[in-house]
This record gives C-alpha cells, sequence and structure tokens, in this order.
C-alpha cells in the first residue's frame, strides 16, 4: 500500500515519518508488524506527534470542520494540543460545545430510527 494509507491506518502525520517510511510501499505484512510491535520512530509520534488533524480534532474534542474554523491548519504536538485545552480559547470553547450537541442530535436520531425500526419489525411480525 502506498506510505499514505499505512499513515492514516496508523494514525501517524505523514511527513512526520522517516523517510524509509515515506520513500517505497507498505505490505499488509508489514503494516499487521508496525501495529504489534512499532518501532521507537512510531511510539514517539504517537505519543508526542505531530498528529493528523483527525486527531487533533479527536484531542481536542471537536469536529474536523471545527479546525478549520479554528483556523488550525497544520498539524500539532501533543505539547501544543495541551497548550490550547489549558489556555481555553474562545473559538475552542465554542466549538467544543458544538460537538456536544451535534452529537447528542446523532445519538437522539440514531435512537429514533433504531425504535421506528423495532416498531416496523413487531408490527409486521403480528400480521403474520
Amino acid at each position: 500500500m502506498k506510505p499514505a494509507t499505512a499513515a492514516k491506518k496508523l494514525d501517524v502525520y505523514l511527513p512526520a515519518t522517516p523517510e524509509e517510511f515515506r520513500a517505497g510501499s507498505i505490505t499488509r505484512e508489514e503494516l499487521t508488524s508496525l501495529q504489534a510491535d512499532p518501532p521507537q520512530w512510531l511510539r514517539d509520534l504517537r505519543a508526542n506527534g505531530p498528529h493528523p488533524k483527525n486527531l487533533v480534532a479527536a484531542k481536542l474534542g471537536i469536529s474536523n470542520s471545527g479546525l478549520i474554523r479554528g483556523e488550525v491548519t497544520e498539524a500539532l504536538t501533543t505539547e501544543q494540543i495541551n497548550a490550547l485545552l489549558a489556555e481555553m480559547p474562545d473559538w475552542l470553547e465554542a466549538e467544543r460545545t458544538k460537538h456536544v450537541e451535534v452529537l447528542r442530535e446523532e445519538r437522539r436520531v440514531k435512537s429514533l430510527h433504531a425504535d421506528r425500526q423495532r416498531e416496523r419489525e413487531e408490527a409486521s411480525g403480528e400480521s403474520d
């Protein structure tokens, strides 16, 4: 697989990986090996970053879109993420609140769909 795909599967920021990782293709066996027994560079990258945007967003408790609205365009290190959380700028607080509301609404809609599906199944079972 391409290095970008492997980096995504490993949840690491591709430009921060070693040149030998970015230079060639990675087999499924190599990926499995990296996941099972990560080398030091991978452990360091996962612990300290820089992290890909999806992980930055998750660590900040916001959506990827929230990162864009907050004008966070670069990968951040763990230290930078922790500093943002400690500082809690207005935009981050607002995005965290918005993200919680969106997740709550998604759970509500999912539950509503599940209830309707159960009702349909019960109704179709009664008519037999």
